[in-house]
């Protein structure tokens, strides 16, 4: 059995709202990345199958799109494993190994690693194909209250669409 199947699916609870276009995990955005999420265990993971349209170098993976999805897995983090919204302060990349456009899917897996306050300390990771870790990431999130979250960044978080 695949390690994909003790996943349990995280339902996006902002799909339905008019204006919704998130490059990363919006799927009415014609030219995102359309992720979907999981958790498991403590971590929120993404399957992704990387394409042509999304390499730097010739069959690779371009470095702002790994940013990009271990970012996005990160708020994830944030607004299931806390329940509320934050934004990105700052975040630190290790590119490891080469990441092939055509070799099959990719896992991103993010975890919250501390709080200091309002201050997430969050760890990120891709692996390729053969399992292999290609990048890393250290970010840190300023997160909202959630109340100012509720009224000022969206309706729901994705534990309420349970």
């Amino acid at each position: 059995m695949r390690e994909k199947d003790y996943w349990k699916k995280i339902k996006n609870p902002w799909t339905d709202i008019e204006g919704y276009h998130c490059f990363a995990c919006s799927p009415n955005n014609s030219s995102g990345l359309h992720l979907e999420f999981f958790e498991d265990g403590e971590d929120i993971v993404c399957e992704w199958l990387p394409d042509i349209r999304y390499q730097g170098w010739l069959n690779t993976l371009h470095g702002g799109i790994q940013a990009t999805l271990m970012d996005e897995v990160a708020g994830w983090v944030v607004t299931t494993k806390l329940g509320t919204c934050g934004v990105t302060s700052q975040m630190k990349i290790r590119f490891l190994k080469r990441i092939d456009t055509t070799e099959g899917p990719i896992i991103i897996r993010a975890r919250l690693e501390e709080m200091k306050r309002n201050l997430a300390m969050i760890s990120a990771e891709i692996r390729n194909s053969k399992n292999e870790i290609c990048a890393t990431s250290n970010l840190v999130y300023f997160t909202y209250s959630k109340e100012v979250a509720a009224k000022t960044f969206f309706l729901r978080t994705p534990k309420e669409n349970d």
